[in-house]
């Protein structure tokens, strides 16, 4: 991986960054007052009626996995004709996806919110008016993904900064109306998030067409690229279906067995989870476009450079926002909320730790889809992620709380990375041992020095905002200081000095 590259990942995540912390912001903001305003039962509501029609985007979730990993690797070909034929043929592909998610949705779905969810008789009517408005949402970002894609490709992650702005103003627009308009809060709350995410999707298209020639669309059809397209998400196929099942899946069973109520605890923990993990999230997604052109232009060497560097550097930069969120959960949620709905701090906790387990792997997964071979390897990681439901089932049916099904995710991210290493190995010949030793001892060793000191200080102060503040400035003071001459090699230590020192004589020299 050249300087070039390297400086580019850099650039990318800050400009994700940018947009990642905006949208947190005003996503923490925003959460707060919609529980407030819906309250604890419509809240949950919303989450797992929402989550009905995401059951069925596993068809999505294949594709978009593909759509980014062909127009990545035609850009790092450098053949135009065939991106321009990709992303016409993508685009199709995504358009019948939606249309068979319509059809899902308003049959077996439709069936399924009458007959089987644990639902008020009373606010049944509202369910159903978020379900229709949650399938319009779906299918327009369904058809949005080629054009996101396209973004990503050719590492454009500005474009995401500057509308997450105007995302964020009319998210934060929502929540006003809702306390203006006199109407049932939740039936409204449905129609306005559909109408932003109308909204959204038109700028990242109109910015598509006019900046990007491969995005303007036409109607092609070759039989040859839909095959290879089509085989290798059918593959995907199995893995998505896994990853609704994890998600969604557990979301459906937790309403059967215990009601609404804990779907908004549940609602509240993936909020706090998805707000911490973007920051990992987008340099991810700026880091996997360098790995799939590594593959493409057969720079193998520089490719498990990257995987080992990025793995490592996912986790701690996770870690850091982490360690302070674990400590001081039970504060912050009280700051953060009027209304704190039972296992919220308990949910928060569980699922930060069970996805600082699977951040390890991200940039595993990315390697395996740059090769295109994900036959075996979905066969075998997704079985192990369907494991998630019918053991959660299990636990839930003999009376376990409801946290055990975090447990077993838990256990099923340290098993598939586990196979998800023995796959890399076979597919770009990754060294097993080297990514033990430069990227789980390294990271294992932060966590276990790092984390004393926060907690004696925890235990040694009174609960409160003092107690937040100086924890919180302790944890990072200490991760950073850990991270630096324990994480870190001398050649890395090397190219954040020289970044650090490039970045003050900008500012200096202006």
């Amino acid at each position: 991986m050249g300087a070039t590259d390297t400086q580019r990942i850099a650039k990318n995540t800050f400009m994700l960054y940018f947009r990642m912390l905006l949208t947190m912001l005003v996503t923490l903001y925003t959460s707060r007052v919609v529980l407030e305003i819906l309250g604890v039962e419509d809240f949950g509501i919303y989450n797992v009626v929402g989550g009905i029609v995401v059951m069925f985007s596993f068809l999505n979730g294949t594709m978009a996995s593909a759509t980014q990993r062909f127009l990545a690797f035609e850009i790092g070909r450098n053949d135009f004709e065939c991106l321009k034929k990709t992303f016409s043929l993508t685009l199709t592909i995504h358009i019948l996806i939606a249309f068979i998610i319509l059809i899902l949705a308003e049959t077996i779905g439709l069936w399924f919110l009458n007959t089987q969810m644990n639902i008020p008789a009373e606010r049944m009517e509202a369910a159903r008016w978020v379900y229709q408005f949650s399938i319009f949402t779906s299918m327009v970002g369904i058809i949005q993904v080629p054009y996101n894609a396209a973004i990503i490709a050719r590492e454009r992650m500005n474009i995401y900064a500057y509308i997450s702005i105007i995302e964020v103003c009319l998210k934060l627009l929502i929540v006003f109306m809702l306390t203006w308009i006199s109407f049932d809060e939740l039936k409204l709350y449905a129609l306005l998030i559909f109408i932003v995410s109308l909204l959204i999707s038109s700028l990242y298209k109109l910015y598509c067409v006019y900046f990007f020639k491969e995005c303007v669309y036409r109607f092609v059809w070759d039989k040859e690229l839909c095959q290879t397209l089509l085989g290798y998400a059918g593959w995907n196929l199995i893995g998505n279906v896994s990853f609704v099942a994890r998600t969604q899946g557990i979301n459906i069973l937790l309403n059967i067995f215990l009601g609404p109520t804990i779907n908004a605890a549940r609602g509240i923990a993936v909020q706090v989870n998805t707000a911490i993990t973007s920051f990992v999230a987008n340099f991810q997604l700026a880091v996997n476009p360098q790995i799939i052109k590594s593959y493409a232009s057969k720079d193998i060497l520089g490719m498990n450079k990257l995987i080992i560097q990025s793995s490592k550097y996912s986790f701690l930069l996770l870690y850091i926002l982490a360690l302070p969120l674990l400590l001081e959960t039970d504060y912050i949620l009280k700051i953060w909320l009027t209304v704190i709905p039972n296992y919220g701090v308990l949910f928060c906790r569980l699922m930060i730790i069970s996805t600082l387990i699977d951040t390890l792997s991200g940039t595993l997964l990315s390697s395996v889809l740059a090769t295109g071979k994900v036959k075996t390897y979905q066969l075998v990681t997704s079985s192990i992620f369907l494991l998630s439901m019918p053991l959660s089932y299990v636990f839930l049916k003999l009376g376990y709380s409801p946290e055990y099904t975090i447990y077993i995710e838990m256990l099923l991210y340290v098993l598939a990375l586990f196979a998800r290493l023995l796959f890399v190995n076979k597919l770009v010949s990754l060294s097993i041992m080297e990514y033990f030793n430069k990227v789980i001892i390294k990271c294992l060793l932060v966590v276990a020095l790092s984390c004393i000191l926060p907690i004696l200080l925890r235990l040694n102060m009174q609960d409160g905002l003092l107690r937040l503040f100086c924890v919180s400035l302790l944890s990072l003071v200490t991760s950073i200081v850990l991270i630096y001459y324990i994480g870190l090699y001398k050649s890395e230590k090397v190219f954040f000095q020289n970044m650090y020192k490039t970045r003050i004589a900008k500012i200096i020299n202006k």
